[in-house]
This record gives structure tokens, C-alpha cells and sequence, in this order.
């Protein structure tokens, strides 16, 4: 049985509300009292819970990260093939690309509302990449490809130009075409 949102604790509430708002309006649009409104809580649980915005948001991208990096795990444990889990993470972000409304990389938009590298919100976005660029780097490690950590970055900037590509066209062709060349890429590893 599912929890209703009233059944949820405000710290539960205010991060779905804050996910759902920032996921459709972007994150410096949307402020505090809004966040608070959505989710039916007063200021002091969020202060109390996160102590800031900015905290928010950082648990906001971690969560997303959570669910990300766990639908991929579940959908790799069913594939034998390295080549056919490296794309996998095309095919997810293809999927996602309408349900997010054609938004783009939820992860590049965070980074770019906050570009000061040391901020802790870019961090949890570099943890995102770190962990995207480890698990392409590792198959294609197992694929037997020499260089499999520059080829997991050239893979990177694919998958960002076909998310991009996707806010732009209010598409997911762009995702599909970056995941040819991807396909592409690691066969052409693979022969090198």
C-alpha cells in the first residue's frame, strides 16, 4: 500500500514537491514558498530537516541519482552483453526524455544554475557523472577496448549533445542518434 502525501513526513513532502517543481520549472524558478505550498509544510520543517535551499537541492539531485543509477542497475542485471549495457543508459534517457518534458539532462540543468564547482550542489552533480563515466568505463574495460576511460568521456559528450539535442527539439530523436554514434564508437574502439 502506497503512502498518500498527507500520510508522507514534511521532510518527504517538501523533497517530492521540490523534485516535481524543479524537474518542470528548473530550480532557481522556483522559490521557497512555493516549495512550501506544494507540499503542505511550514518553513521551519524545511530549515529543520535540510536548513536551506541549497541543501534541498542537493538532496533533491542525489535522489534523482538514486533512482537513475537504480532503474539502470535493475535493466543491466538483464543483459549479458557490455555493449548493450553501455547503451542502455541511451535507451533510459530516451525513455525518460517525455515524461520530463523534453527538459534535457536534469543533472547538466543543476550544474548550470550552479556553476561554482565548489558548491555542494555541482559536487553531487560531478558524483552523478563520476558514476555514469565509472560504470561505461568499466564495460567497456570488460569489452577488452585499450582506452576504456577515454572512450567512457567521448561517450559522455554523446549522451550530453542527445539530451541537449532533446530540450531543443522537444524530441527524444536526438537521444536515438546519439546512441547510434555511441554504437558506433565502441565498435570503432573495439577494432583500434
Amino acid at each position: 500500500m502506497t503512502a498518500t502525501r498527507s500520510d508522507q513526513l514534511p521532510a518527504e513532502r517538501l523533497l517530492q514537491a521540490a523534485t516535481d517543481l524543479f524537474l518542470r520549472q528548473g530550480i532557481r524558478a522556483v522559490g521557497i514558498d512555493r516549495i512550501l505550498s506544494e507540499a503542505g509544510a511550514a518553513r521551519a520543517s524545511l530549515y529543520q530537516t535540510y536548513g536551506s535551499k541549497d541543501a534541498l537541492v542537493v538532496a533533491y539531485v542525489e535522489r534523482c541519482h538514486e533512482q537513475d543509477s537504480k532503474a539502470y542497475e535493475q535493466e543491466a542485471a538483464d543483459t549479458d552483453d557490455p555493449r548493450d549495457r553501455i547503451l542502455l543508459a541511451f535507451d533510459l534517457a530516451a525513455r525518460a526524455a517525455p515524461g520530463r518534458d523534453f527538459r534535457g539532462c536534469l543533472y547538466l540543468n543543476a550544474v548550470t544554475e550552479f556553476p561554482d564547482e565548489g558548491h555542494p550542489v555541482h559536487t553531487a552533480v560531478e558524483r552523478h557523472r563520476e558514476w555514469l563515466v565509472r560504470t561505461w568505463t568499466a564495460e567497456l574495460g570488460a569489452l577488452g577496448v585499450e582506452e576504456p576511460a577515454a572512450t567512457a568521456n567521448r561517450l559522455a559528450v554523446l549522451y550530453d549533445g542527445g539530451l541537449a539535442g532533446s530540450k531543443i527539439t522537444r524530441s527524444a530523436q536526438p537521444i536515438r542518434e546519439a546512441r547510434r554514434m555511441a554504437a558506433d564508437l565502441v565498435a570503432q574502439a573495439l577494432r583500434d
